[in-house]
């Protein structure tokens, strides 16, 4: 076994003196570097650690309080779906814009609890937005470019 420690001293900010701040990772792998063993493993394994905190706080997986296993499943599996189409969203629609990093949360404040006027057609359901949204160029944006993944999906699947 190896100790690897990560030793910095964060600069203190509005009266606060500096502060030391470190870090120690006990590991058995031998073969990448210090610097590489702390950026590459160590942190990784917090992000993956802010990924199901979104999954949790955002999503709300936690509630499964329904009295039957399969309800909780159901729940958990819509849960999942959400995060693949928030996932989704990012890359085909968000990409280059002010939410592509967003949260959860964040997207689905900004983009989805917003009021408007539903129109229901034969063929299509319109949405009317308030004259003043201030999301109303993001939101066409982002339609645009799902609607342009959408036409190219479907021709990469037509033979």
């Amino acid at each position: 076994h190896r100790v690897v420690l990560k030793a910095e001293v964060l600069a203190g900010n509005t009266g606060r003196p500096a502060k030391d701040n470190q870090r120690y990772v006990v590991t058995s792998l031998r073969s990448p570097t210090p610097r590489a063993l702390y950026q590459q493993v160590y942190c990784q394994r917090g992000q993956a650690e802010n990924w199901i905190k979104q999954v949790k706080a955002d999503l709300k997986s936690d509630r499964t309080s329904a009295s039957s296993f399969l309800a909780n499943f159901a729940r958990l599996l819509l849960t999942a779906a959400a995060y693949v189409l928030h996932q989704q969203l990012r890359v085909l629609g968000l990409h280059d814009t002010e939410l592509a990093s967003a949260q959860p949360k964040t997207v689905i404040l900004s983009l989805f609890k917003i009021a408007v006027r539903v129109k229901q057609y034969k063929d299509r359901v319109l949405l009317h937005l308030p004259s003043a949204c201030p999301v109303r160029a993001l939101l066409t944006k982002v339609c645009q470019r799902l609607v342009s993944a959408r036409r190219k999906s479907a021709m990469l699947a037509s033979p």
